[in-house]
């Protein structure tokens, strides 16, 4: 194979996983905000069932 293809197909890869990790890491911290994400360590019942 030629050494510019593969070397576009790994970018690509590369750039599909990034897209899909921002995409799902936007879709996650939209129900929650930087300060609520400090705080939780703190919470006394995260532990607790």
């Amino acid at each position: 194979m030629n050494v510019i293809g593969l070397t576009v197909l790994v970018s690509l890869c590369l750039a599909g996983i990034f897209i899909t990790c921002f995409i799902g890491e936007f879709r996650r911290s939209k129900n929650s905000s930087p300060e609520r994400d400090s705080l939780l360590p703190l919470d006394d019942q995260a532990g607790e069932p």
